[in-house]
């Protein structure tokens, strides 16, 4: 049966999308992923929503687990080490508390993001990166409430508000690009390798400790030198910079989270770019 007059044009020069296991170029990759921008705002508010759905303090509950948590590390590292920095210690471990719980839970979830989303993206095709921003995105909400609440409650922690508080705007910066890049990299690890999801949950529990939330790295000795070159020293150093007057250096191991954090990237983005299209035949 003919089509009726004009739909035959229409349907000549209508765009068509072209999936075979050739990857984009870098420049079509990310163009695609910002075509798509508003299907991650979407997935994102509907994750946030789903978070919280039926809690009755809702978005609260991003703000009282660090809080509790920061009470308890600042109650054993000040009373039984000793370990305490001398004035705002407790905003010292809140602002630390805060920058690992953003961390570890969007890494947790970014990490699986694919494969748990495989029934999705077998419906709608976009860009299987997209799901790894959405934890990234959803749990900002939160945590912004979070940094809010610290900033208030510094002079009752002990400290002050001051110009040092900028310090927060880098910080906040290097925490969400690093987090994003390195769930990039786990994403499409976990793919093909589904042990990842366990030495993710194993890697977390090591890292909190050998990262100086709640204790400054001049408790370590000699040892100070092996942790910066953690990634997550310097971001958590740059929320302790902005919280409480500082004084041990941070030059070295702020570097560091700024190049493992470009290595990251570019080694996520150029994995997505070049799987993205390969990953529906493991999932």
């Amino acid at each position: 049966m003919p089509y009726p007059t004009g739909v035959t044009e229409r349907l000549e020069t209508a765009p068509v999308l072209v999936l075979d296991a050739r990857p984009d170029s870098a420049v079509d990759w990310l163009r695609d992923v910002w075509r798509h921008r508003e299907v991650l705002s979407m997935l994102a508010r509907a994750d946030f929503h789903v978070r919280y759905k039926r809690a009755s303090f809702g978005v609260a509950w991003a703000v009282a687990v660090p809080v509790l948590q920061a009470t308890v590390l600042t109650v054993v590292f000040s009373k039984l080490i000793h370990a305490s920095t001398g004035t705002g210690f407790g905003a010292y471990v809140l602002s630390g508390v805060l920058a690992w719980s953003y961390f570890s839970q969007t890494v947790g979830s970014a990490a699986t993001s694919i494969v748990d989303g495989s029934g999705l993206t077998d419906k709608v095709w976009f860009p299987r990166a997209l799901l790894v921003f959405v934890p990234t995105f959803a749990n900002i909400i939160g945590f912004f409430v979070s940094v809010a609440v610290l900033v208030v409650a510094l002079p009752v922690l002990g400290s002050d508000i001051s110009v040092r508080l900028a310090w927060l705007v880098p910080a906040c910066a290097l925490l969400f690009a690093f987090t994003a890049s390195l769930g990039l990299v786990l994403a499409a690890l976990h793919v093909y390798f589904r042990d990842v999801r366990f030495l993710v949950q194993a890697a977390m529990m090591v890292w909190f400790y050998v990262t100086p939330i709640a204790y400054p790295r001049a408790l370590l000795g000699r040892l100070a030198v092996a942790v910066d070159f953690n990634p997550l020293t310097g971001i958590v150093t740059m929320f302790h910079m902005a919280s409480v007057p500082h004084t041990e250096a941070w030059h070295r191991s702020v570097a560091v989270s700024v190049v493992v954090t470009l290595v990251l990237a570019v080694i996520g983005i150029e994995a997505q770019r070049r799987h993205d299209r390969l990953f529906v035949d493991l999932l």
